[in-house]
């Protein structure tokens, strides 16, 4: 059974950092991305990285800000969150697929990232 797991969401003020972690069981991924969900908004894409060579891509609203990185060897993905925005506040989703391309086939249940003004 394939679960991905997220974790490290909370409540940080404006201009501070949070680190998100996604464990993967079950199997290996081509690439691993992180959304998020605003309330009221549509899911938007944030950041994805390639698991064999780590080549990333970001939104346009989190460049500079967040970094996406992975450890193959624990099977787990990072989004490090840093100079965070009230904007920033969403429940972000960890998702996975074993494609290079096309949308993901898997996702995880969402952590909550608060930030305070």
């Amino acid at each position: 059974q394939v679960q991905l797991v997220e974790s490290g969401g909370g409540l940080v003020q404006a201009g501070g950092s949070l680190r998100l972690s996604c464990a993967a069981s079950g199997r290996t991924f081509s690439r691993s991305g992180w959304l998020r969900q605003a309330p009221g908004k549509e899911r938007a894409f944030v950041a994805q990285i390639t698991q064999s060579t780590g080549t990333t891509y970001y939104a346009d609203s989190v460049k500079g800000r967040f970094t996406i990185s992975r450890d193959n060897a624990k099977n787990t993905v990072y989004l490090q969150m840093n100079s965070l925005k009230p904007e920033d506040m969403a429940v972000y989703y960890c998702a996975a697929s074993g494609l290079s391309l096309g949308s993901y086939e898997y996702w995880g249940r969402g952590t909550q990232v608060t930030v305070s003004s």
